[in-house]
């Protein structure tokens, strides 16, 4: 399935419809827990730094910031402590997101800012690990690169990527989603959509490798209709020597 370029997911326009928005980001977080989407950045953030602690996370493109909330709800369960910095180019989502759950604005560990991915104004090594979940596939891949690359230099450890793959059984899963559990016309345009655009794993790492990345693990989630990567940079761009190594013979690549 070739993908597809020639069309614009309703979420990319104009967000007048704050209901509808809202009721958009509710079906996402839905899918999120119920789908694995956050088991699958847990695993991955795990593959870079398990050996920590304590850590910083950049959530690029974070909507309803469900999955890093559930990343710090995780953290403190195992007694470790996760902070988060939520950004999203566009301030109708953060403020969408905090009308949805309004502890966001409190929550011990989360910040939300706003901020576009592909010009980060954060110094290099800012944070542990920088995460994307479901933002990839929203842009071209010279874009794409940009923010891959901005996600690289900001980062410490590394970065995880969180997306759909473009398969069939995705695309039908997708618009069974979109058609059958919700009436959000948001969620109904967007998702079959959103896996059209997606990007697959192999060429998700093709785009890591040219934002100067490597891949070192990718962990598919259930039905394979959505994966995650981890990945280091080529170049060490981190303070600390105890995270993992990158692999020269791209053991663990998609």
């Amino acid at each position: 399935m070739e993908r597809r370029t020639d069309a614009v997911e309703l979420l990319d326009g104009p967000l007048e419809d704050q209901a509808a928005l809202v009721g958009n980001l509710r079906d996402l977080g839905r899918i999120n827990r119920r789908l694995g989407g956050a088991d699958l950045s847990f695993a991955a953030i795990e593959a870079l730094a398990a050996h920590r602690n304590d850590l910083t996370l950049l959530d690029v493109g974070t909507g309803a910031a469900d999955i890093p909330l559930a990343l710090i709800a995780r953290a403190r369960q195992r007694g470790r402590r996760l902070r988060a910095v939520g950004i999203d180019s566009r301030p109708e989502v953060l403020a969408a997101a905090v009308r949805l759950q309004p502890r966001i604005a409190t929550e011990d560990g989360m910040e939300l800012q706003v901020g576009d991915g592909r010009s980060l104004r954060y110094p290099d090594r800012s944070f542990d690990v920088a995460h994307a979940s479901l933002v990839l596939h929203h842009l071209d891949p010279p874009d794409a690169v940009t923010l891959l690359g901005e996600m690289r230099r900001v980062a410490r450890l590394g970065v995880v990527i969180n997306d759909l793959d473009r398969t069939r059984l995705g695309w039908i899963g997708a618009w069974l989603v979109g058609h059958l559990l919700t009436g959000n016309r948001l969620t109904r345009h967007d998702a079959p959509l959103s896996v059209r655009r997606a990007y697959r794993a192999t060429e998700m790492a093709t785009m890591l490798r040219s934002a100067g990345l490597i891949p070192v693990r990718t962990i598919r989630g259930a039905f394979r209709q959505r994966y995650a990567i981890a990945a280091v940079p080529s170049t060490p761009n981190r303070d600390d020597t105890d995270g993992p190594d990158p692999d020269p013979h791209g053991a663990g690549d998609p």
